[in-house]
């Protein structure tokens, strides 16, 4: 199941007349809550279907694909909010690294309630069977808000930011979950220098190659983003 965009029902439909993929959408922002406590697991499932009306048994069968299906559902649930919270209107007077770093924190306070969660989360989505999936997840994501960022690269740049962005995504992630500072401001300088290394890496990357082809090593650099030392 591929959560590509995620809408809730509409406001006149009975929740048990909804269709599969609206019960994920009603069901997603409920499932962190549960799945603190109970993992990403059918009892979260059914405790999440109990808070929305809705019948644990249909609620089971919207998440037949198990912990991965739920995971997909509250990370396009997350994505849809990150573009309410941010449309366009107040990203067009951004610069792109604000709208990176607006994009990424605004991202963080939507799971800031859901820490657990996410590090059961995190947890299901490094095992080895699950890789495939969660690496399909993040692309999708970093090309979310890359197109909110309105970027309209198709040749090798199209690829080359959103692995990038990935690498960021993911080692602010890691910080985040272990970030104890007020209004988590380990995790804010973090995430800035992070994207000043990307900043000062583009300006590199045009000074080496112009217009010609990128030339430097995109993997170490990548892996450089993801490993960071603090």
């Amino acid at each position: 199941m591929d959560q590509t965009e995620i809408a809730a029902p509409p406001p006149d439909t009975a929740p048990n007349d909804a269709t599969l993929d609206e019960i994920r959408a009603a069901l997603a922002p409920h499932l962190p809550a549960n799945a603190a406590f109970d993992g990403w697991t059918p009892e979260a499932v059914a405790m999440a279907a109990t808070s929305t009306e809705i019948d644990p048994d249909i609620a089971r069968l919207a998440f037949k694909g198990g912990a991965m299906d739920m995971i997909d559902a509250w990370i396009a649930w997350t994505d849809a909010e990150m573009a309410r919270q941010l449309p366009p209107e107040k990203l067009d007077a951004m610069k792109i690294r604000e709208k990176i770093q607006a994009m990424i924190e605004a991202r963080l306070a939507v799971a800031a309630p859901d820490k657990e969660a996410l590090r059961r989360a995190m947890a299901v989505q490094a095992m080895p069977q699950n890789l495939p999936r969660t690496a399909k997840i993040a692309w999708r994501t970093a090309d979310r808000m890359w197109r909110m960022a309105g970027d309209t690269a198709t040749d090798y740049n199209h690829y080359t930011k959103r692995a990038i962005l990935t690498g960021v995504y993911g080692s602010t992630l890691a910080v985040f979950l272990d970030d104890d500072s007020e209004d988590y401001a380990e995790t804010r300088a973090f995430l800035a220098r992070r994207i000043e290394n990307v900043m000062q890496f583009e300006k590199a990357k045009a000074q080496w190659t112009g217009k010609g082809r990128d030339r430097l090593s995109l993997s170490r650099f990548i892996g450089r983003l993801r490993y960071p030392a603090r």
